[in-house]
């Protein structure tokens, strides 16, 4: 059961030769989202070897370049490629405008659908779900330009039952999914067995959330409290702490702030701007606050496990 994010690009506006613009995908037991999908996504993918095919969602969280250039070219080579299965994409309004017009261009050639979901920015809403995952949109806080940050839960499993315990009440399969989902079980003298005698409880679902790009703003807190992974822009250090609230995104140390007052697990920082070479000082300046950040590059994987998450919270 994976829970797996691979960061395919970790830099902000301008490219540079080692960290291509925003682009993550996160493996949720086999579905693909990709998260953003600026210049050079496709080439990403291929890169870190994850197949363009297998991308089946895409969520894009608002109409900057460096968040959304690349579709026009993932789409191309989709199509090129013979996908027939609908892409489904969430966005703003502007971004289905943008997509329609280039995709006229395509003419006759692609064998799929565009099934486009427009997402509302300006609240938390769920956007989409199927039996694994939850997929929320919240308002993240980018001046006048309307930005979604995306939140991804994992659906509560059923407890495992117990097979001896089974076999020693009895149990009729009819009882079974009660009892997975949390039931007593009464037998027919009318005695309770307790369910945590009979069942293992499940794991934890785990969850992750993105937030790029964004001023500091402590309404984020409750949205992403106590995600086992907070993904957080820190475009700047601390002593550009004006300009980053002048171009409304946020520093290292205040990524930081935000992940110690939500608790969450871990903390990945990115999005940086391209006068930072090495982002030694990013991570530093964050880890003062919240020790257990990391400053994430192109390629850099995270995998939640389902068993001892605790100690993988720690790490």
């Amino acid at each position: 059961m994976q829970f797996e994010l691979t960061i395919l690009g970790c830099n902000s506006a301008l490219p540079t030769a080692y960290r291509y613009q925003t682009a993550q995908v996160l493996n949720v037991s086999e579905r693909f989202f990709l998260i953003d999908c600026g210049e050079g996504t496709q080439i990403q993918l291929r890169r870190f070897k994850t197949s363009l095919q297998k991308i089946n969602y895409v969520f894009i969280s608002h109409m900057h370049g460096d968040h959304f250039i690349g579709l026009p070219g993932l789409i191309s080579s989709m199509a090129l490629l013979g996908r027939t299965r609908p892409l489904h994409i969430f966005g703003p309004r502007a971004l289905k405008e943008y997509l329609d017009y280039h995709t006229k261009l395509f003419g006759g050639r692609m064998e799929f659908v565009i099934d486009f979901h427009l997402n509302n920015p300006s609240k938390k809403e769920l956007i989409f779900e199927d039996k694994v995952v939850e997929v929320y949109s919240f308002p993240l806080y980018h001046g006048s330009i309307p930005t979604s940050g995306f939140l991804f839960r994992e659906k509560r499993r059923l407890a495992n039952l117990i097979k001896e315990k089974l076999q020693e009440y009895k149990i009729p399969v009819s009882q079974m999914h009660r009892i997975r989902e949390g039931a007593d079980f009464i037998n027919d003298k009318g005695e309770v067995v307790p369910n945590e005698e009979l069942t293992i409880p499940a794991p934890t679902p785990r969850s992750y959330a993105f937030c790029s790009d964004t001023s500091y703003d402590e309404r984020l807190v409750p949205i992403v409290k106590e995600v086992d992974l907070l993904y957080h822009e820190a475009t700047f250090s601390e002593k550009e702490r004006e300009l980053a609230a002048k171009r409304f995104h946020s520093t290292a140390k205040q990524a930081a702030r935000i992940a110690l007052k939500a608790n969450v697990g871990k903390l990945l920082i990115g999005h940086y701007s391209a006068r930072y070479p090495d982002t030694t000082i990013l991570q530093e300046q964050a880890q003062e606050v919240f020790k257990n950040t990391l400053a994430v590059e192109d390629g850099t994987k995270i995998n939640i496990p389902l068993k001892n998450r605790e100690q993988w919270r720690q790490s």
